[in-house]
């Protein structure tokens, strides 16, 4: 899969509206009540990841999740990106 242009990237950001481009790479910090919560969504989207064959750089601070998508082998962002990040708004 091709990597996007940045304006073809820019334009899939209307479908994942809480995401943003930084550095080349597709984020969102997501908030949690507490940490086990943090942990179920982190277990969900590593099921997601797992079956999509696309794994996020995931960082977890004790509530707050923070995933960072790009598809390294293309060279930036695809739309497996977006498609995961999509997903991974379901699981949140």
């Amino acid at each position: 899969m091709p990597a996007l242009s940045p304006d073809q990237a820019n334009a899939c950001l209307a479908s994942v509206p809480e995401w943003e481009i930084v550095n080349g790479e597709l984020v969102r910090t997501f908030q949690f009540k507490d940490f086990r919560a943090a942990l179920g969504f982190v277990n969900r989207v590593g099921e997601l990841a797992e079956g999509a064959a696309h794994h996020p750089d995931i960082d977890i601070r004790y509530n707050r999740v923070r995933l960072a998508l790009v598809t390294h082998d293309a060279g930036g962002l695809t739309g497996k990106d977006f498609d995961l990040a999509a997903r991974a708004d379901s699981a949140a």
